[in-house]
């Protein structure tokens, strides 16, 4: 066997089989490349579902991390440290938002973000104790914990999870009658993401984050917008509801936030919201850690110079036209998305998803299915035109093939 068969054979007698990884085992990485344990280089067309949007050992960030390491890395928030004031100042900031909760990952941030939309609703909205209802829209992905996945429409991940959490609503995507149907007396929160992201990249209808906007609104319902994908510049922008010019109540970061180096997710919105809190009621032992709050802080001053969100811009603009130019010649069925983010339905003759995947990664290019015929294309936003273009140019062999 080879180093890479032996290293998969291990991965599988000794770890959960709840991820069914493409039989590639990387060893390093640098920008928008991949080298695996035989020295094969293969161009990462995932970015780890947007983590690495600076992509792999980008050095400001690597040096952050090294500088901050050798200082201290965790104190819990028992104590203050002297990175926590500044990431919340500058990320508040970003966001043109007043307090920020961080927490490690994004499912964590939904969590969070659920739990403060309730509160919310009991300390300010009056709505009747234990009758807070959040609306959400199907199709959706917003993590896996088990409250999480009490509102999935996806029986994958919500089969034999049971019993689920109560208090949400689900409602189609893109659907603002729907929407506003469902939001009564006691609704506390709409919860979507702007781009549905594991539902195979899908853009909603133009006008409908800012119907949602107008009326959350007139309700007085907080707009929480998901913004773990989509958010921090992977569609031209630095979050994807400004496409819209739509600013939400409640931003949910994650992914990219701590770029690709160490897990962060946050929660920002405005006093009157995150004010709610109390000492006691809701923590996390590393959320907001000194080695996050640097590396953090670093995504948020390259995010200021606006630099990725112009090339998610141009490079994406690229991007959907080759793609788009693959539509109606038998192999691809539709192409979706915005910036450098894209979501692609291969004819069911041309195979499934995984299987177009694999005969990508023969080729020396990395993407991930979704939903069996869909493959997702999201390159770290630093990949260069000419890598991008090489990119798609195995995926055209592959579909000719």
């Amino acid at each position: 066997m080879t180093f890479t068969q032996d290293s998969i054979a291990a991965a599988e007698e000794h770890s959960a089989h709840n991820y069914h990884p493409l039989p590639v085992v990387v060893a390093t990485a640098e920008g928008a490349w991949m080298t695996d344990v035989e020295g094969r280089r293969y161009l990462d067309m995932l970015a780890g579902y947007s983590a690495l949007n600076f992509g792999h050992g980008n050095r400001r960030l690597i040096d952050a991390a090294k500088a901050q390491l050798e200082r201290v890395t965790l104190t819990s928030r028992a104590f203050h440290h002297d990175r926590f004031a500044e990431f919340c100042t500058e990320l508040a900031a970003l966001c043109g938002k007043d307090m920020v909760l961080p927490m490690n990952t994004g499912a964590e941030a939904v969590e969070t973000a659920v739990k403060t939309a309730r509160k919310w609703g009991y300390r300010v909205k009056g709505v009747p104790d234990g009758r807070a209802k959040i609306v959400v829209a199907d199709n959706n992905f917003h993590g896996r914990t088990t409250t999480i996945v009490s509102f999935s429409t996806d029986p994958e991940a919500r089969a034999d999870y049971g019993p689920y959490t109560p208090g949400f609503e689900i409602v189609p995507y893109g659907d603002l009658a729907a929407l506003e149907a469902a939001v009564d007396e006691n609704t506390v929160a709409v919860l979507l993401e702007p781009i549905q992201g594991e539902a195979g990249v899908l853009v909603p209808p133009a006008g409908y984050l800012a119907g949602v906007r107008r009326l959350t609104a007139e309700r007085h319902v907080l707009f929480m917008a998901d913004e773990i994908q989509s958010g921090l510049g992977r569609t031209g922008k630095t979050f994807a509801c400004e496409h819209e010019d739509v600013v939400p109540d409640v931003y949910i970061l994650g992914k990219a936030l701590g770029g690709g180096v160490v897990p962060v997710s946050a929660v920002v919105a405005s006093r009157e919201i995150l004010g709610v809190y109390r000492p006691g009621e809701h923590g996390s032992t590393f959320g907001g850690n000194p080695l996050a709050c640097a590396v953090a802080l670093e995504v948020v001053a390259i995010l200021k110079s606006g630099e990725f969100q112009q090339r998610a811009t141009e490079l994406g603009e690229h991007l959907h036209h080759e793609l788009g130019l693959l539509v109606g010649g038998g192999a691809v069925e539709a192409v979706r998305g915005r910036g450098l983010w894209a979501g692609v339905d291969i004819a069911p003759s041309h195979g499934t998803g995984r299987r177009i995947s694999e005969r990508l990664m023969d080729r020396g290019v990395l993407v991930k299915d979704t939903h069996g015929s869909t493959i997702r294309i999201a390159p770290p936003l630093m990949i260069s035109k000419e890598d991008l273009d090489w990119g798609l140019d195995q995926l055209r062999a592959v579909l000719e093939g």
